[in-house]
């Protein structure tokens, strides 16, 4: 004889099952809602920055533009590795500084690049990213068998791009960006699988909450570098 929660068709499991349903689509709502307004937030930091000269003219022209490529860096180790040991309060304040602080780092995106290609590139980077989470989260294999790959492909552009700073290789910087544009969509579909396998296994409020800020911020870094690399690629550089 059946028991109710294993029963999904009707009575209370099927009540069960579809306020799972609910509550993953409010979660997965929550972690793309937070990564969208950190979007906002970064770009609305980069314009006013570069349409500043009194801010990005002592930024870029001075030393202090290492500390401003490398700040974000800085916020994702320690992001990384404090995640756990944070409230979901303190992790919320801590991805929105992240947030302006990459907006900081991308005001150059306005100095180098025109609007025109700037916006296209944009919107060719969130139709990758949306197609490419939408698989994530709606596929049924099992992804973790590529994240040894990603990963290791993930440091490798990381630290070919540190390396590329002081080179300043075309051919190089051309390498990175294509590799680089097929790591992070893996990324993307194997962090948006995690992020709604991670809702199953965990519960409590304050966990979730966290567990969405982290899922917002991951995504938000795959967006982030399909967006610059699309750009090394593609974007038509103001004259």
């Amino acid at each position: 004889m059946n028991t109710p929660n294993y029963n999904y068709r009707t009575g209370f499991g099927a009540r069960t099952d579809a306020l799972f349903d609910e509550g993953l689509r409010q979660h997965m709502l929550r972690v793309y809602n937070y990564m969208g307004l950190g979007l906002v937030l970064t770009g609305i930091v980069a314009f006013i920055v570069a349409s500043t000269p009194a801010l990005y003219v002592p930024i870029f022209s001075t030393p202090l533009k290492w500390v401003v490529m490398l700040a974000p860096l800085a916020f994702v180790l320690f992001f990384s590795f404090r995640i756990q040991t944070m409230s979901a309060g303190a992790a919320q304040a801590m991805f929105w500084a992240f947030c302006a602080v990459m907006g900081l780092s991308l005001a150059s995106v306005f100095l180098v690049f025109t609007g025109t290609s700037i916006a296209r590139t944009f919107f060719i980077a969130a139709t990758m990213f949306g197609a490419t989470s939408l698989y994530g989260y709606t596929t049924k294999r099992d992804l973790t068998q590529f994240s040894s790959f990603l990963i290791m492909g993930l440091i490798g552009v990381v630290i070919a791009s540190l390396v590329n700073l002081f080179l300043g290789s075309s051919a190089l910087q051309f390498a990175i960006s294509v590799i680089g544009i097929f790591v992070f969509i893996g990324l993307t579909a194997w962090d948006t699988q995690t992020i709604k396998e991670q809702y199953a296994e965990n519960s409590g409020a304050e966990t979730q909450q966290k567990l969405a800020v982290f899922g917002a911020f991951s995504l938000y870094l795959n967006f982030i570098n399909i967006f610059q690399l699309l750009l090394q690629l593609t974007g038509q550089r103001d004259e």
